[in-house]
């Protein structure tokens, strides 16, 4: 039977969170500003990421955006309201460990995605583990045409999509449609907007239906090994393995594939 749970907080509240069946949605709250990353949202999504990672009942984390747009990046009035070396630096600090945030956070994130994502926007989708979009989204790291390069967009970026796509984006300037976020590697795949909540509710169910434990080990390996050169990733990758081994679900999930039943996951 499904279960759901409505946002903890009030519906002003600038990001919005919804459980349903092991399934937590959190949706950028700033729908009139396009879902700019100010300070704040900044804020309440990083608390929210916190709080996640020690909920054992959620297994799964879906990040969207309400209003026309997912987010339209950096909050550009709030920016200039004080233009000081030390605002940008915590800006740009608080911002690079909200994406980090996301990384490290022990349940797999997925963007939902419709309307525009440009800047950091742009980097939150290429930072979240997972990625689907409207077949009418559209995606940018626009920066270099108000003078701004993404630099810290280009972080996300680059490790998400090919060397060349991340320099087009990067220099251009340009909006991108669906088609091609596919093509590139920026999205897993891209939908008719009416199928966008059911595409992404059911690889969410999917994942959840796995060991969080066995996930929550595979996501934090992936990230680990990612930068490091191959003799060192399979060093690292084997340690991970012996250690997955050893764990309750793992015995569990080879005598359930042996005994041709469904397993019973116990976290361990």
């Amino acid at each position: 039977m499904s279960t759901a749970h409505p946002s903890t907080p009030t519906a002003d509240a600038l990001v919005l969170r919804e459980d349903r069946d092991g399934v937590a949605t959190l949706t950028l709250n700033r729908p009139q500003a396009r879902n700019a990353l100010s300070v704040g949202l900044m804020a309440a999504l990083q608390d929210q990421l916190d709080a996640l990672h020690d909920d054992p009942s959620v297994r799964v984390i879906v990040l969207a955006g309400a209003g026309p747009a997912f987010c339209a990046g950096h909050d550009l009035k709030e920016m200039r309201a004080s233009p000081t070396r030390e605002a940008y630096e915590a800006l740009f600090v608080q911002c690079s460990r909200l994406m980090l945030a996301i990384n490290r956070v022990r349940q797999p994130v997925i963007a939902k995605v419709h309307g525009i994502a440009t800047a950091a926007g742009c980097q939150l989708v290429a930072t979240c583990d997972l990625a689907y979009c409207a077949d009418t989204a559209r995606f940018a790291t626009p920066g270099v045409n108000i003078g701004l390069f993404c630099s810290t967009p280009m972080v996300a970026l680059s490790r998400a999509v090919g060397r060349k796509a991340a320099m087009e984006m990067l220099l251009l300037g340009d909006l991108i449609d669906a088609a091609e976020a596919v093509r590139i590697g920026l999205v897993n795949g891209a939908v008719p907007a009416g199928e966008l909540d059911g595409t992404v509710q059911a690889v969410a169910a999917k994942i959840a239906s796995k060991s969080s434990l066995t996930v929550a080990t595979g996501k934090e390996a992936f990230y680990r090994q990612i930068d490091l050169d191959v003799e060192q990733a399979y060093a690292y990758a084997a340690k991970v393995m012996t250690e997955n081994m050893m764990a309750r679900d793992a015995a569990e999930g080879i005598d359930a594939f042996i005994e041709k039943r469904a397993p019973v996951w116990c976290g361990q």
